[in-house]
């Protein structure tokens, strides 16, 4: 009786053991998807390139900007951006500064400076800050931007 419970407890074991192992923090095939993902994105904004930053924009995207509510949703992130690339042109870096992945999931954190200069004339808008953003791996494998949050360090400033 007594071997038949060792057997049964190194069977449980094994199969534990066997069991899909946790992904590790950080792999360079989710990094680099990740990376040309924001690059994509970026230059999308900076080309005041609607249609792509649109086929980009998930159904659920949220984002969460200083001072105002969540903009939940395609048909809502739609809107506000088709709305600013009608007013203003952008010019915006990000410096990332960690990326954690883990599973299907990975944050991302850095800083950013933007300008947006109105199409209609007038000062360019300059701001700099925090990004904090979760990305999500989809069905097919590829990253998406699921929450896209940021901060100004300050006051906009005119320039």
């Amino acid at each position: 009786m007594r071997l038949t419970t060792i057997l049964i407890c190194l069977f449980g074991l094994c199969v534990a053991g066997c069991a899909e192992a946790p992904t590790p923090n950080s792999s360079s095939q989710d990094l680099a998807a990740i990376t040309a993902f924001n690059k994509r994105y970026l230059q999308s904004i900076n080309d005041g390139d609607f249609a792509t930053l649109s086929q980009m924009t998930s159904a659920d995207h949220i984002m969460m900007i200083p001072g105002r509510p969540p903009i939940a949703g395609k048909v809502a992130n739609d809107d506000a951006n088709r709305r600013g690339f009608e007013q203003f042109h952008y010019d915006e870096t990000w410096t990332i500064v960690e990326t954690v992945i883990q599973g299907s999931l990975a944050f991302q954190r850095g800083t950013f400076t933007s300008s947006a200069t109105p199409k209609a004339g007038g000062p360019t808008r300059t701001s700099a800050g925090k990004i904090l953003r979760i990305y999500r791996r989809e069905a097919d494998g590829s990253w998406t931007m699921y929450i896209d949050s940021f901060s100004s360090d300050g006051a906009d400033r005119p320039q």
